[in-house]
């Protein structure tokens, strides 16, 4: 009798093994294919709001290359090798972002909270009336409200932004920071050279974006005038004068909305002439000039290099370009 009732056990833990992985099962092929997917490698979602806020504000990130639909490859193993070196910028920075903001959250957060106590007075009084009426407890709301306003645990600071062209990742940080980002390609450049990080396999190149703005003549010489104005006035860098200078300009992916553009307004002839190499170039040159008149063009051996890089956004309004903008040092200009 006593091995029937084992056996009869065994059984059971067995029958119940197979009902759970065939619930499994149904469950994973109702799933959405991004959710199967994303549970397979952990990748973030995109963030739906980071090309609005990239049309009102200025922000730093990395732009990385890959081969056409390996996106997503680039998208993990960019982020696996970004989490390692932006580590700081997770745990220290994040910090000093908010800190921009203390005043405004303080002051939320006290409005919150002298709203929540009233609330869960008025909740108390409640409750007592209807404890005497239906003799029952009610619900604790006002539980509820303080586990709602308990501190969530922080994740990748990075943001995933849509993009319209292919081979190409965005991922952004929420606020502008430019020395971030350099940084952090620098120290990554000399563990690949160091032989402490291995090749990417598929990442081609990650190119730090110090700052972004709208692709108008007015706001692209202001971020730039700006961007080398930080670099020269940076201790670190020791530059001879007169000042050695290059400028990049890349427009991978853009070509597909300025050709949608021109078929929605056919009576505008030129509705990008910052789109323009020639023009853009123009534009660059005099701005680092104006902030540094001790300057001259030098292709083969710059001592600073301006590289501006279209991002060809999803989701944003007919018209809108978004640049890249970046400063950096003669050791980072081929990244």
């Amino acid at each position: 009798m006593a091995a029937l009732s084992v056996n009869i056990e065994v059984g059971e833990e067995e029958k119940e093994k197979m009902e759970s992985k065939s619930e499994a099962a149904a469950e994973k092929e109702r799933m959405k294919p991004w959710e199967q997917h994303a549970g397979v490698i952990n990748m973030p979602r995109f963030d739906y709001n980071a090309p609005s806020a990239l049309l009102h504000h200025s922000h730093s990130g990395f732009l990385i290359t890959c081969s056409i639909k390996r996106e997503k490859s680039a998208t993990k193993e960019a982020m696996s090798i970004l989490e390692k070196y932006a580590e700081s910028y997770n745990c220290g920075s994040s910090e000093s972002l908010e800190r921009s903001d203390e005043n405004k959250s303080a002051k939320k957060r006290r409005i919150l909270t002298d709203e929540t106590s009233a609330k869960c007075d008025e909740d108390v009084k409640s409750e007592s009336i209807i404890d005497e009426i239906s003799g029952g407890p009610a619900k604790d709301d006002c539980q509820s409200l303080s586990k709602a306003d308990a501190p969530v645990e922080r994740g990748f600071v990075l943001s995933l932004v849509k993009l319209t062209g292919s081979g190409l990742v965005l991922l952004t940080f929420p606020r502008e920071n430019p020395s971030v980002t350099a940084d952090v390609v620098s120290n990554i450049f000399q563990c690949l050279e160091s032989g402490i990080l291995k090749s990417p396999l598929w990442c081609h190149r990650i190119f730090p974006i110090q700052a972004t703005c709208l692709l108008i003549e007015k706001e692209l010489r202001a971020v730039v005038s700006k961007l080398v104005l930080q670099f020269i006035n940076d201790k670190q860098n020791k530059l001879a004068r007169p000042i050695k200078f290059a400028v990049g300009y890349n427009r991978r992916g853009i070509e597909e909305t300025c050709m949608k553009n021109l078929k929605d307004n056919p009576k505008d002839s030129d509705p990008f002439p910052m789109l323009d190499r020639s023009k853009c170039f123009d534009v660059v040159a005099s701005a680092i000039k104006d902030a540094v008149p001790e300057s001259a063009v030098d292709l083969k051996s710059p001592e600073l290099s301006v590289l501006v890089e279209l991002l060809p956004l999803s989701g944003v309004p007919n018209g809108s370009l978004v640049a890249a903008v970046s400063v950096l040092p003669q050791n980072l200009k081929t990244l």
